[in-house]
């Protein structure tokens, strides 16, 4: 057998090795992998991820010939790559914050790359690679955050430009009164839906548009101000035909305008962009200014000189990783005795209540493992909406969903929201969350905070990051949310309404650890 045919028998090897470590890598990143494909089928702010690794597939083939070109010397930085891989997976395993996970399955593609060629071969194989970073969701509890924060930015801007269109309106906080009408900014409205898909579409566009960097790099930050420009106009002109023609032309124009008529208006304002750019330097047809870039072979400083020790380590830590990972969905949890929520009293001092039920297809979307849900009335016109959902383990994804985002899907309007302090006779002082939301002439005050193995917490990411710790420490990963409503009545200021939530909170919480238990 000649040099030649060695060295590419080495190499077959190697890709065998390498192959096998990808399924591996599947195997033991399949939580994070199906909690992808499973947003991306569930919110449709996300179905573009499909897209995404059929694009990234297309990327390697077309640059198939200078891949095979640029196979340089293993790099053992292969090792460390796929050793902090394998970190984010037990991570995002422990903590359910699948971000981590999903981030790691791109790095461990990057540390097999390494492993087989080197940093020439890691060259060339970057952008496909990296470009699936833009099918990653974000975490609800950050989702959430930017929903709310949208919500408002577009709520001003659209208002402003109702304004200029001669339109008289008052905002307060997301809704948007036209004095007849009121207009709604909710959820669906806030341009999360045309985000993150023009975010992937302008990196692509900025990857196909050969110019300089500084203009490339504009044409993918400029994604974030078109779509909230364009969500804003969306919202104004829905606020011009409302006052027009009334609040119906809302209610089917809405569906139709707020789709893919605003996705394709933001491609439009992309391609616009780049046809400017174009035209302060090469002026090609429309038709050149995207096109895919022929890819030359990296530079080979360290030719591949046979072997595959770097490639067979490599997948060795990943098939350790996976056997840890499978180790770690077996092991059973410590188990705390508890009292079932369905016995909470619903005598509580001189509050007394009458429990309610979940519908079912709210209870399987929760998938809480026990609940509470009642109304506590004190009189006619002081009551508790009390509601607690508890979760046996939420290491697996299943954790309770942010009334961030509930509470806008039910149709109410968050008003305000902020971090305040509520003192117990016994557990001392804790934060929560204070909501105001309105739904028509209705208001309610709220608290919400979780309950999370001793702990009262607020911070939906220092709740996230107790939950790493009390998996590795506690072996628990148990906890609950707590929520609280009042009606908030117009004839009441806030301080009547508050004294009411701090009166009833520290009666419940002189019973609810029997319920959710601490340390």
């Amino acid at each position: 057998m000649d040099i030649a045919s060695q060295k590419i028998l080495i190499n077959k090897k190697a890709v065998f090795i390498a192959a096998l470590g990808l399924v591996l890598a599947v195997i033991g990143f399949w939580d994070g992998l199906s909690n992808l494909v499973d947003r991306w089928i569930q919110r449709e702010e996300y179905s573009h991820g499909f897209f995404i690794p059929i694009l990234s597939l297309f990327f390697l083939w077309h640059r198939r010939e200078a891949l095979l070109k640029s196979f340089g010397q293993p790099s053992w930085v292969s090792l460390v790559v796929v050793l902090i891989a394998g970190l984010l997976l037990i991570i995002g395993e422990l903590s359910a914050i699948f971000i981590l996970t999903q981030i790691g399955f791109v790095l461990v593609l990057f540390g097999l790359v390494l492993a087989l060629g080197g940093w020439s071969l890691s060259k060339v194989a970057f952008l496909p690679i990296a470009f699936l970073v833009f099918a990653i969701p974000m975490p609800y509890f950050i989702d959430a955050q930017l929903t709310w924060g949208l919500q408002l930015i577009s709520s001003q801007i659209g208002t402003e430009l109702l304004r200029l269109f001669g339109v008289y309106v008052y905002l307060e906080g997301n809704l948007i009164d036209l004095g007849n009408y009121q207009l709604q900014v909710v959820e669906a409205c806030s341009g999360l839906n045309y985000l993150y898909p023009l975010l992937s579409l302008g990196f692509l566009a900025a990857y196909l548009f050969s110019a300089p960097f500084w203009q490339r790099a504009i044409i993918f930050l400029s994604t974030i101000p078109i779509t909230v420009f364009m969500n804003s106009f969306r919202i104004a002109v829905i606020g011009v035909l409302v006052d027009n023609w009334g609040i119906e032309m809302a209610e089917g124009f809405l569906h139709f305008f707020e789709g893919w008529v605003i996705f394709m208006g933001c491609a439009v304002l992309l391609v616009l962009e780049i046809w400017l750019f174009d035209r302060l330097g090469k002026k090609r047809p429309v038709g050149d200014l995207l096109v895919v870039p022929e890819v030359k072979p990296a530079v080979v400083k360290k030719p591949y000189q046979g072997g595959f020790a770097t490639v067979l380590v490599s997948v060795a830590v990943i098939a350790l990783t996976a056997t840890a990972i499978i180790t770690i969905g077996d092991r059973q949890e410590e188990v705390v005795e508890r009292k079932n929520l369905n016995a909470f009293p619903l005598q509580i001092g001189e509050w007394s209540a009458r429990e309610d039920h979940l519908p079912s297809i709210v209870e399987q979307k929760l998938a809480v493992d026990d609940y509470l849900l009642a109304d506590y009335r004190l009189s006619a016109k002081e009551s508790i909406n009390f509601y607690v959902a508890y979760y046996n383990s939420q290491r697996k994804g299943v954790s309770p969903h942010s009334p961030r985002v509930c509470i806008p899907g039910g149709g109410w309007l968050i008003t305000d929201l902020q971090e305040v302090m509520v003192e117990h006779e016994t557990l001392g002082t804790f934060p929560v969350n204070r909501i105001t939301i309105e739904k028509g002439d209705f208001r309610q005050l709220g608290y919400y905070w979780f309950e999370q193995r001793g702990r009262r917490i607020a911070n939906e990411y220092w709740m996230k990051w107790y939950l790493l710790i009390d998996a590795i420490v506690m072996n628990r990963t148990d906890g609950a949310l707590v929520r609280v409503m009042t009606d908030f009545h117009r004839d009441e200021d806030l301080e009547t309404a508050e004294n009411r939530l701090k009166h009833f909170v520290t009666a419940a919480m002189n019973q609810l650890p029997e319920y959710v238990p601490g340390e």
